[in-house]
């Protein structure tokens, strides 16, 4: 009687499964994340110099162009002061996100074991690291250089302009998933940025707006960042109006931050 030896078995190749997404932020994904950021932009020096001195620039040359109506400037200063940082910080994040994207760089972020609230978060982190330096450049050169006439605080009108500043660097991070190239990242700001600027009570007062566009205007947070500034500039003391409006400022970044995160894309092509 003869056996048979058993024949071996043979082990296929599996395909690797990919590790697991993860769902949580992660504070040292996401300070790696922004360290990164911060180190490339440090050696872009023309990036750095729109971010910090524009704004700065903008106002002195605001101010001199009503030296002879300083009341004027006083007006529309503290208001100025919250817009020129939202609009910087929303052009330089869009193009720097999708200068990331269009390059490879994000999408081989996202293959590593980085979530997209990680990379959102750290891209916030580092761009709102700037915003706080500029925020506080353009404040302190307002009060006490060009001689902004504030009634309350300045601590309070750079409280403003900081989340302003934050809420163009959520509004870029957010329209940059939707652009192409560069050029369309551009594009989007008459139509995200402009309309605010129309309406946000710079001009005129809101409620002398025809009734459809004061509507419109009550749900565009540049509204209440104008709003909050013009509350220091009037009462010695923080008013529930101005927390109200710090507060709907506020949300607004971290809701488009939200939506930036559930619309960024793993794959870019």
């Amino acid at each position: 009687m003869t056996t048979t030896a058993p024949t071996p078995k043979t082990h296929r190749p599996t395909e690797a499964t990919p590790p697991p997404r993860p769902r949580a932020l992660n504070y040292s994904r996401t300070t790696a994340t922004a360290a990164r950021v911060l180190r490339q932009l440090g050696h872009d020096p023309r990036t750095i110099a729109l971010l910090l001195l524009i704004p700065c620039v903008m106002l002195f040359l605001l101010r001199y162009v009503f030296d002879g109506s300083p009341r004027v400037f006083d007006s529309i200063g503290a208001s100025l002061l919250g817009i020129f940082p939202l609009i910087t910080m929303f052009l330089v994040t869009s193009i720097a996100t999708l200068r990331e994207r269009t390059s490879g760089t994000l999408e081989r972020l996202l293959a590593m074991p980085l979530g997209k609230g990680d990379l959102i978060a750290g891209y916030a982190l580092a761009f709102g690291t700037l915003a706080i330096i500029q925020s506080a450049l353009a404040t302190g050169l307002a009060v006490w250089f060009l001689d902004l006439d504030v009634t309350g605080s300045p601590w309070l009108l750079l409280l403003v302009a900081l989340l302003d500043a934050l809420l163009g660097t959520a509004l870029g991070l957010f329209v940059s998933a939707f652009a192409s190239s560069e050029f369309q990242a551009v594009q989007f700001m008459p139509a995200v940025i402009f309309p605010q600027l129309l309406l946000c009570g710079l001009f005129t007062a809101r409620a002398d707006m025809h009734p459809a566009l004061e509507a419109i205007s009550d749900v565009l947070p540049m509204s209440y960042a104008v709003d909050g500034m013009n509350e220091v500039l009037l009462h010695t003391d923080m008013t529930t109006t101005f927390i109200r409006d710090v507060a709907i400022v506020a949300g607004c970044a971290l809701l488009v931050l939200t939506l930036g995160a559930a619309t960024l894309k793993r794959r870019t092509r």
